[in-house]
């Protein structure tokens, strides 16, 4: 039984547990204050009928004293025996009317002699058979000469009980309209609570897959500070989700780009490699210059291909960095890997002058000096590829405030601004089909951005018509070795 209301009780809506538990809690409330109103009252009119019966004793004992009987001091319903005490006996005088006595006098003679006893007022409530309860009071009249006299205690019975009625039928209704009103106050106190849970629906409803934004939110106001406040955290919690949706599906849109032209670009040699292997075995008997043609060109596409894969490794190790560092860190010269890839760039790029712009003599850092030359070797190529033969191309290196820069600018186009915020990103191309002409295959700058990144640095683009500039910044704490003739500052 208990384990059933338990269970309905649990079932029930939050509104209807509220509004039960102040009913339970006002009717705890109203019993009390019943009660002790009650007692009060009951109390009070005790008082008050012991004090009737001391007035009237008064008078009564005065008329027996002077005159030696109760005529005309009597009260309706009211009992009286006059008792004569002597030597610890109590002896009862005649009536003046068999009406003043009960048909048992016990309780009326057994007080007489406890006040003979006591030699004073003794009150005592008694239940005489037959009549119901009695108020009793026994008093001295003279020396060896007691009073008592006894009233009902009907009236008093009767207005208790008129009194409890009253309180019953009130706490009842006012009980009743507290859990109604209470309750409707509750559900309109909940009800934002409520819209929120409709709105949470709404969210299990909606396709969580799609790229769009949640469309629901709570906007209801009212409820409290409280209510309010969780409002606020509730849609805090939507746009969290929302944003976090909207990075996801902008991952997987940027995971199927990249698969889809990853794909493409493995195509490409894979499908060179297979036509010139057709040609050659259909060549196989042909010149022996043909034959070493068609080799060529099968291995230059073959080494493409190994560009573009040891690319993507190294850009899934760089993305796996927490699990496997790709970087072998140790200290090198930042001046002289910029001398390097200047030296190598003006061998491989006749065609585009290169001024090194003078700066330290010497900057020592600790970095992986392979994928910082690779990153050089990167922009300075990209600088190349993507500009008329001809244009001037600067290289510069500094450092202010503990931060290493290497600065790549060239005279070209510039990037359009449109393209700036993505030529980082993975398989982009300003220019798709130069870019895919002249080999390129859109991993550069993604691999160039990433080694950086490893390093705790940052890479950054900006330019004009005209002009294009590639900075690479390295932060690190900065010592200066002041050595005579020389500008030597070591970065670790």
């Amino acid at each position: 039984m208990i384990g059933r209301l338990r269970r309905a009780y649990r079932g029930m809506r939050l509104g209807t547990r509220l509004a039960l538990g102040l009913g339970v809690l006002s009717l705890t409330v109203f019993a009390v204050v019943g009660t002790a109103l009650t007692t009060y009252m009951r109390d009070y009119l005790s008082a008050q009928l012991d004090t009737q019966l001391a007035q009237g004793q008064l008078a009564q004992s005065k008329s027996i004293a002077d005159y030696g009987t109760l005529t005309g001091k009597k009260y309706y319903s009211w009992y009286y025996a006059v008792y004569d005490v002597s030597g610890g006996e109590a002896v009862l005088r005649s009536p003046e009317d068999p009406g003043d006595l009960p048909a048992d006098v016990g309780d009326f003679t057994a007080l007489a002699r406890a006040q003979a006893a006591a030699h004073q007022e003794v009150l005592r409530t008694e239940h005489l058979k037959g009549k119901g309860e009695y108020r009793l009071r026994a008093c001295e009249v003279e020396p060896g000469v007691v009073l008592v006299s006894a009233a009902p205690m009907a009236d008093i019975e009767d207005t208790v009980g008129q009194l409890i009625t009253i309180q019953a039928v009130t706490f009842g209704l006012a009980l009743l309209a507290l859990v109604v009103c209470g309750r409707g106050m509750l559900r309109r106190g909940l009800k934002p609570l409520s819209d929120m849970a409709h709105t949470a629906r709404d969210i299990t409803s909606h396709d969580l897959t799609d790229s769009g934004r949640l469309p629901v939110r709570h906007d209801a106001r009212g409820g409290g500070p409280e209510v309010e406040e969780l409002r606020t955290a509730f849609n805090t919690m939507l746009e969290h989700i929302d944003d976090s949706l909207v990075v996801r599906a902008e991952a997987e849109q940027r995971l199927r780009r990249f698969v889809a032209d990853a794909s493409h670009e493995l195509r490409t040699p894979l499908m060179s490699v297979r036509g010139y292997a057709d040609l050659f075995q259909y060549a196989a008997a042909n010149a022996p210059e043909e034959r070493d043609r068609h080799l060529a060109r099968l291995r230059a596409e073959a080494a493409r291909m190994g560009f573009l894969l040891d690319d993507l490794l190294l850009l899934a190790r760089l993305d796996a960095a927490e699990v496997e560092t790709p970087l072998r860190l140790q200290e090198a010269d930042l001046v002289e890997l910029a001398e390097q890839a200047a030296h190598a760039f003006r061998v491989t790029h006749v065609g585009h002058p290169l001024t090194v712009v003078p700066g330290p003599a010497s900057l020592t850092l600790r970095l992986d000096p392979q994928r910082v030359r690779q990153v050089l070797d990167n922009l300075l190529t990209n600088a190349a590829m993507h500009t008329p033969a001809g244009t001037p191309v600067s290289l510069a290196v500094s450092t202010a405030n503990g931060v290493a820069r290497v600065r790549v600018a060239d005279a070209g186009p510039g990037i359009p601004p449109a393209d700036r915020e993505r030529v980082f990103d993975r398989f982009y191309r300003v220019d798709k089909a130069r870019s895919r002409d002249r080999g390129g295959s859109g991993l550069g700058l993604a691999v160039a951005q990433s080694l950086i990144q490893a390093h705790g640095g940052l890479i950054e683009v900006a330019g004009e018509p005209g002009a294009t500039v590639f900075t690479v910044s390295i932060p690190a704490a900065a010592v200066v070795d002041n050595e005579p003739g020389e500008d030597k500052v070591r970065l670790t």
